[in-house]
């Protein structure tokens, strides 16, 4: 017992972020999440399709997830600069946007650094709203076709924040807690990594698998969504460390809470304005 408990507290030192790097360009595990999530977004999306005859074509979903991908990204790495970079953008503009560093002479792919879950979502939603729109489809029955399967898909990207080293969480005196070594001190600290993966991750997969086949209206599934992860990920943010740049940003609620406040919100306006639009149809 005591090995594994001295094995477990040493993970984070144990892993090496980057798969393979080839030339100087590292290919990490980060990145292969993304990866890998998206792909399971896609299977499942597709298996939806066929198993619930839902009305869109095969290709609709690949095509939409495309748009996504830009929408994570893009999203993400703007939402990271507007509510956690503003001061090192000030600073140091080109170095916030730009995945590249030079020194030396050199130019170095450095990836992109900083990537931010609500920004994503705001990127994402803006992506399929047009992506709908352009097709002529329904904005609600597309999102609800494909966020039964995006916290399965999420919890690999939590397991790519923890190779990472990153996100760590509260230091703590409990024999679940870890060393990672980019905290500023040497101390055992929750994995809330982990426990994002598992709480926004596969609890809330198996809360929207569930009702995916009893959504009594379009909409239904994305309020669904917007209000457990807001609830889940407000609650983990009591364990997980607050970004040092910002700490408490609202009394001793974090930049993460006020955003899943925010989302908690939505998802009341998202649920009772559809509710109705439907019952009025």
């Amino acid at each position: 017992m005591n090995d594994f408990l001295l094995w477990w507290q040493h993970l984070p030192s144990l892993m090496n972020p980057v798969i393979v790097t080839i030339g100087n360009f590292p290919v990490r595990w980060y990145g292969m999440m993304y990866i890998i999530a998206f792909a399971v977004v896609y299977v499942i999306s597709l298996y939806r399709l066929k198993s619930e005859k839902l009305p869109f074509e095969r290709s609709y979903v690949g095509d939409a997830l495309t748009w996504a991908m830009v929408g994570v990204v893009l999203g993400g790495r703007i939402g990271y600069i507007i509510f956690y970079g503003m001061e090192s953008l000030m600073s140091d503009p080109l170095g916030m946007l730009l995945p590249w560093a030079s020194s030396s002479g050199t130019c170095r792919f450095t990836g992109i650094t900083g990537m931010s879950y609500h920004g994503g979502i705001i990127g994402t939603i803006i992506a399929l709203w047009a992506f709908s729109r352009s097709r002529k489809k329904g904005f609600f029955e597309t999102f609800d076709l494909f966020i039964a399967s995006v916290p399965l898909g999420y919890t690999f990207g939590r397991l790519g924040n923890f190779i990472n080293g990153e996100l760590y969480g509260r230091v703590t005196t409990a024999a679940i807690g870890m060393y990672f070594p980019s905290a500023p001190t040497h101390e055992l600290r929750h994995p809330s990594q982990l426990y994002e993966a598992f709480f926004e991750g596969i609890v809330l997969f198996s809360i929207l698998w569930l009702l995916r086949k009893k959504s009594p209206f379009a909409g239904f599934l994305s309020a669904m969504y917007l209000f457990w992860y807001g609830l889940f990920r407000f609650f983990i943010e009591y364990f997980r460390e607050p970004d040092p740049q910002l700490g408490f940003v609202f009394l001793n609620f974090s930049m993460g809470q006020v955003l899943c406040f925010l989302m908690i919100v939505a998802s009341g306006i998202i649920f009772f304005n559809m509710k109705r639009s439907a019952t009025k149809q």
